[in-house]
């Protein structure tokens, strides 16, 4: 019994010792987060000068889609790689896929539509583009 006992007790011992390492971690990880917080006030400072960029990416999916809704008005019917060709016409840089992702988000904004692999303005739609 004795042997038993003495492995019960290394094992308390043990776990007493994991327990205070768990506990220093703990302290440190408290300490670190109070410290983050901290930096998080001077963050704010700089976030004025970073939400101007935020707010340039809508502007460019606008514009892009944009240029999609003139060139449908001037040109009619056309499929995404003559809508992109177009585009790219212009000196834009743009890819197919990117104009498809635009003419999809056009679609669900019902100011496109799409038949037989060939893209429109909808009557309606290309009214309200205008105005």
């Amino acid at each position: 019994m004795d042997t038993s006992l003495e492995r019960i007790r290394e094992k308390i011992a043990e776990l007493d010792a994991k327990i205070a390492d768990l506990r220093i971690a703990e302290r440190e990880l408290q300490a670190l987060e109070k410290a983050p917080a901290r930096s998080t006030k001077t963050a704010v400072g700089r976030k004025p000068k970073i939400k101007p960029e935020a707010s340039e990416e809508p502007e460019a999916r606008q514009t892009i889609g944009a240029a999609i809704i003139e060139v449908l008005g001037q040109q009619g019917a056309l499929s995404v790689a003559d809508i992109a060709e177009q585009i790219k016409a212009t000196g834009r840089d743009i890819s197919n896929r990117t104009v498809s992702f635009s003419l999809q988000a056009l679609k669900k904004r019902g100011l496109a539509k799409g038949a037989d692999g060939k893209w429109t303005l909808p009557k309606s739609g290309s009214r309200r583009a205008r105005s």
